[in-house]
């Protein structure tokens, strides 16, 4: 298979949807030989911040010389950003040959009438490729969940939870408790946990991290903090158990503070167990971390943000961070989610700073109708000024068309709109 036709292959199991369980990507690492025990490995799971924490943990032991592989999801403009070794990501040569091996396994699979899903298939082949480049470390962000997440047969160093709110109800459960436990899923026995939880979902991972003795280190709030800012980045002062840092990084938004403070914590917890990494590749490291369309810059005069926010905590965030980090006349939102995400929950944190609102769409099967989130709106604040355009490309024009020097245009609501609109802004 060429790689347009192993897309082809891999996107038609997208019609299975999600089915969690372990059973399906056990059978498939087996067959291929368990790849994933091949390396050592950073699990990393949480509601928002799982993928800035593994660019942060991946830039920082890249900066003390491993080799680091990270598998992430979903991918903003290429598939092949989900498997990544040392910021490059996988040729699609690659790709096309890992898939084209591990074909046969699922072909049997099929017969048993028992498929594997998209996600299990591409998590498979991360684990072999990162075996295949022998890689010293893997950093592998959790798909949905925890407990039965493809990703979740791997034997980590130390795992991390970075925090709880509510996604995916109709899948996890219906409050932060359940969705605690599904994520707390993850933690192994005499694994260390680093985690930002609070409140109810810190209490059910501490439960979790004693019954199989783990221990637990909480980034709280008092461990990180800020310290100055502008558009080029900031500078945090982080307190470690180790010693205290100073860091600086070009990525915008407060709430990485904690990111920061997370992948430092798990950074000092392999170094406790032999790992070498200096002071000097903690902070070169994290000043070199990127992680596209999150926060990200993409115009000035007007300023273009994009933010991948896709729930209600990380649409808090991004409202912080404009009315915070940014001095600027009106603010358009360009607004596109996924009709599955609880939407309304959304709305209230980010609409009422926007001067004007248009409601887009990404490519995406599951993407809202716009002409439905622009009723959504209407019902929230019926004075609140909503363009309907059916195409993110015309959003963005339209934006465009409206907004002066001194205004914001921000992009969010799915990494999925991010993506398009990535894709036609920066050629």
């Amino acid at each position: 298979m060429n790689f347009n036709e192993t897309l082809n292959w891999l996107y038609n199991f997208q019609k299975f949807g999600i089915k969690l369980g372990l059973e399906r990507i056990s059978y498939i690492s087996k067959e291929l030989g368990n790849p994933h025990k091949n390396y050592k490995v950073i699990h990393v799971g949480g509601t928002n911040g799982k993928g800035s924490v593994c660019m942060f943990l991946e830039s920082i032991l890249t900066s003390a010389g491993y080799k680091v592989g990270v598998y992430t999801s979903p991918h903003l403009q290429h598939i092949s950003e989900r498997i990544m070794i040392g910021n490059k990501r996988i040729s699609d040569e690659e790709f096309a040959s890992l898939a084209h091996n591990v074909k046969p396994i699922i072909d049997r699979m099929m017969k048993n009438n028992d498929p594997p899903t998209f996600f299990e298939i591409i998590t498979a082949m991360a684990f072999q490729y990162f075996s295949d480049k022998n890689v010293d470390f893997a950093v592998i962000e959790v798909g949905l969940g925890g407990r039965y997440d493809a990703t979740n047969i791997v034997d980590p160093m130390v795992s991390i939870i970075t925090n709880v709110s509510l996604e995916h109800q109709n899948i996890l459960g219906k409050n932060v408790k359940d969705i605690a436990s599904e994520k707390a899923g993850i933690i192994k026995n005499n694994v260390p946990i680093v985690t930002a939880a609070k409140e109810d979902s810190l209490k059910i991972i501490e439960n979790v991290a004693n019954d199989r003795n783990a221990p637990i280190y909480q980034v709280e709030d008092k461990k990180w903090k800020r310290l100055n800012h502008n558009q080029g980045g900031q500078e945090f002062y982080i307190k470690g158990s180790l010693k205290d840092y100073s860091i600086r990084t070009q990525m915008l938004g407060e709430y990485h503070g904690e990111n920061i403070a997370l992948a430092i914590a798990a950074i000092e917890s392999i170094q406790m167990n032999g790992v070498y990494v200096t002071d000097t590749n903690i902070s070169n490291g994290i000043e070199k971390t990127v992680n596209p369309g999150r926060m990200e810059i993409v115009g000035y005069d007007p300023v273009i943000l994009l933010d991948g926010a896709h729930n209600k905590a990380g649409m808090e965030s991004l409202g912080n961070s404009i009315r915070n980090d940014f001095d600027y006349d009106k603010l358009t939102l360009v607004l596109g989610i996924l009709s599955d995400k609880d939407i309304l929950s959304m709305l209230p944190t980010i609409v009422p700073l926007a001067d004007t609102v248009i409601t887009t769409k990404s490519n995406n099967n599951r993407a809202c109708e716009p002409s439905d989130l622009k009723g959504m709106i209407t019902k929230l604040d019926n004075k609140k000024k909503v363009i309907v355009k059916e195409k993110i490309k015309d959003a963005i024009d339209y934006a465009k068309s409206v907004s002066k020097k001194k205004d914001i245009i921000c992009v969010t609501g799915s990494l999925f709109t991010v993506g398009e609109a990535k894709d036609y802004l920066v050629s």
